[in-house]
């Protein structure tokens, strides 16, 4: 075996067992415990139970929602109970040895950028539109990361300011505290948000994406400038090879064409726009990028 990927969130952990042509060879799922001390054991026992079936100790990440404030080793996150822990650490404590851990949307990207859309690619950056909005950006193969590891809260920049004053919209509060960050427009939770403001009433994005041709056209054309605009940030930050989709917003049929066409009109005049393309790993993805990274933080090592 190669490497173990633990996909850790706030409903289920999931151990993935890797082979050497880093292929799922076996995998086991539980709930997510809601009391620290429980989480913490949990993701051990799903550990010894991945080196029980890979033969012994190899390379093992956990692609996980979050951060860890890497200044003092403390998690913060949203949807498990490990705000204010040291939860790697505790982790690694539990199990006897190093763990890798990477937030869930960089190890995805990552994982597309090695093994998915982006394989054969220089840079690749991941985009996730669900509950919240976050990504990351993978060079030669390797997550980019910096000396705060907050490269790729992309949902926490400000939402434009022509938009929301365009359209005449609330700055809303995020989660993260600030005001009128992007996530709270196309998150989502952002679009429910748009969509009740615009129209009155309370949909789910389902709902919104069934109409979006029809009686709510406006909203879903609003929410794809939103969009557009950070995907328009990014490229002019990073002006990546192609940006890869993932998320539970992804699933709208058509949205890739309708997003490639507002991030034209968002581009500097007649200069062209990475590719998007939808996200090939499906549920693999998070699990197979905390793993690779950490093949390769053993392979350095």
């Amino acid at each position: 075996m190669t490497a173990i990927g633990i996909d850790l969130g706030g409903t289920k952990i999931e151990a993935q067992v890797f082979d050497d042509a880093w292929s799922v060879k076996e995998r086991n799922r539980c709930d997510t415990p809601h009391v620290y001390a429980e989480l913490v054991q949990t993701v051990a026992d799903q550990i010894h139970w991945a080196e029980r079936v890979s033969g012994g100790p190899v390379p093992v990440g956990i692609g996980a929602a979050g951060l860890v404030n890497p200044q003092t080793g403390f998690a913060l996150t949203a949807n498990l109970v490990a705000t204010g822990q040291p939860f790697p650490a505790d982790i690694a404590k539990a199990v006897g040895r190093s763990v890798t851990y990477v937030n869930d949307c960089r190890a995805m990207a990552l994982s597309e950028a090695v093994f998915g859309q982006g394989k054969g690619h220089r840079t690749v950056m991941a985009l996730i539109l669900g509950t919240g909005v976050g990504g990351g950006i993978a060079v030669d193969g390797a997550i980019l990361q910096g000396p705060t590891q907050t490269g790729g809260e992309f949902g926490h920049t400000s939402a434009p300011a022509h938009l929301v004053a365009a359209h005449d919209l609330p700055i809303w509060q995020c989660g993260c505290g600030r005001m009128g960050c992007i996530e709270t427009y196309i998150a989502g939770p952002g679009l429910v948000r748009l969509a009740q403001h615009l129209t009155g009433e309370d949909l789910t994005p389902p709902q919104i994406a069934a109409r979006r041709h029809d009686d709510l056209r406006t909203t879903w054309g609003i929410w794809c400038d939103f969009t557009a605009d950070l995907l328009h940030a990014l490229t002019l930050i990073a002006d990546p090879d192609l940006i890869v989709l993932g998320g539970g917003l992804t699933h709208i049929d058509g949205i890739v064409t309708d997003l490639a066409i507002a991030a034209q009109r968002a581009q500097i005049g007649d200069f062209g726009v990475p590719p998007l393309v939808l996200a090939q790993g499906g549920d693999t993805s998070g699990a197979r990028g905390a793993a690779y990274a950490a093949w390769q933080a053993h392979s350095r090592e």
